[in-house]
């Protein structure tokens, strides 16, 4: 394939047509930053909407906000504006808690719907914490098989747990087709889109589950909540088993037993994030605008541009087939952890993952064509010039 030039780079920057979403982000200056897929960039309305919650909401309406500037509902309001971008309809997400609590919910409604089985399936190299959590679902429950998706068995599973797209390689899998596969089996089919939702078109509505995070693409901030599917031929067989006040029919009833609320509004928790959400409020308000078929497009674009420049230079770990993966690429190095170090230090930001994977983001708001350019030259130079074996680079940091 032909490399481009830089010149070529800026001319397909001029000629995009979601280069002035850009603008709608806090960028620092002199940085690339290729850490989409792990905490997206600052919406420009975030801070504005913070502190609008901060100061308008709380410090003058105190406890009257929760009936006044609508933080009671939240879950269920930010659940449907969110829903467009994962193929939902209104009614169906609920907006709160986090992933790894969104995963143990769902997991544990869908063994209740499937009492007689007792196998559930998920991908042990999955992100570390879809995992743990369904061991630790299953340690509970006492009499539970984990198996691993790789043995491409399901006949017997109660539920299937699998992420669209690899947090590893970005490999991706085909939703429609496994989500049909493991229903014809029997099986219920429950969803992880963390790296794909804001990044590309998503569509789980005929999975029976699906779970997501919005720090990532979506860029709803550092701490930004979790959203939760359900398929609303569930909504009132499906228990919530985490059965919070939140989810009761009558919350400010203070009834003594447990009545679930009708629909989504049953997998609610607890009390809602006030100011997390106020974050990813101001996400939303950008995504309402933004049109997925040329998100993705790009996606596609850009991270075939990265690969094409870094060459045979590193192993390449993704699929080399654009339609194949999300929107991070990912490559193998033995020593990728000072090689990551070096980067940064230079102005490139991308990130590490055990064992030896150089994971870079692409997130096509604010990531242009010179920009990937610019990535793919730098890091080239680490590697030519050997930057990365200054012994400070081997000091493992906290936050990897």
């Amino acid at each position: 394939m032909t490399i481009l030039h830089r010149d070529r780079c800026l001319a397909l920057d001029a000629d995009d047509p979601l280069r002035a979403f850009r603008s709608e982000f806090v960028l620092p200056e002199g940085i690339i930053y290729l850490v989409g897929n792990s905490l997206g960039g600052q919406p420009r309305g975030a801070a504005e909407r913070v502190r609008r919650t901060v100061e308008d909401e709380w410090g003058r309406q105190l406890v009257g906000g929760w009936n006044h500037a609508g933080w009671f509902d939240q879950p269920l309001v930010l659940g449907d504006r969110l829903a467009p971008l994962i193929g939902a309809g209104p009614g169906q997400v609920v907006v709160g808690n986090t992933t790894s609590i969104a995963v143990y919910q769902a997991v544990a409604a869908a063994l209740r719907m499937r009492p007689e089985r007792r196998v559930i399936v998920s991908d042990v190299r999955n992100f570390p914490t879809d995992h743990y959590m369904v061991q630790g679902l299953a340690g509970l429950l006492g009499g539970y098989e984990v198996r691993d998706h790789a043995e491409g068995r399901f006949d017997d599973a109660a539920v299937v747990l699998l992420s669209e797209v690899d947090y590893r390689t970005s490999a991706r899998h085909d939703v429609p087709a496994v989500t049909a596969e493991v229903q014809a089996a029997g099986a219920l089919m429950v969803w992880d889109v963390c790296h794909s939702v804001g990044a590309m078109e998503v569509d789980v509505s005929a999975a029976d589950f699906a779970v997501g995070c919005t720090y990532k693409y979506l860029c709803g901030g550092p701490g930004a909540p979790a959203f939760l599917y359900v398929n609303p031929r569930h909504h009132e067989t499906a228990e919530n088993v985490l059965s919070g006040w939140h989810g009761h029919a009558e919350p400010f009833a203070f009834e003594t037993d447990y009545r679930p609320a009708a629909g989504i509004r049953r997998f609610v928790v607890s009390t809602p994030h006030v100011l997390s959400m106020a974050g990813l409020e101001a996400a939303l308000d950008l995504w309402d605008r933004v049109p997925m078929d040329l998100v993705r497009a790009k996606s596609m674009a850009l991270t075939s541009l990265f690969v094409d420049l870094v060459g045979d230079a590193l192993e390449l770990a993704s699929p080399r087939e654009a339609a194949a993966r999300g929107s991070h690429v990912s490559f193998r190095h033995p020593d990728g952890y000072p090689i990551m170090r070096a980067l940064i230090d230079r102005g490139v930001y991308g990130d590490f993952r055990a064992p030896d994977l150089l994971r870079f983001g692409f997130a096509p708001l604010y990531i242009g064509y010179a920009d990937v350019y610019d990535a793919a030259a730098t890091l080239l130079e680490v590697l030519e010039k050997e930057l990365w074996r200054e012994e400070k680079y081997a000091r493992r940091l906290a936050v990897t």
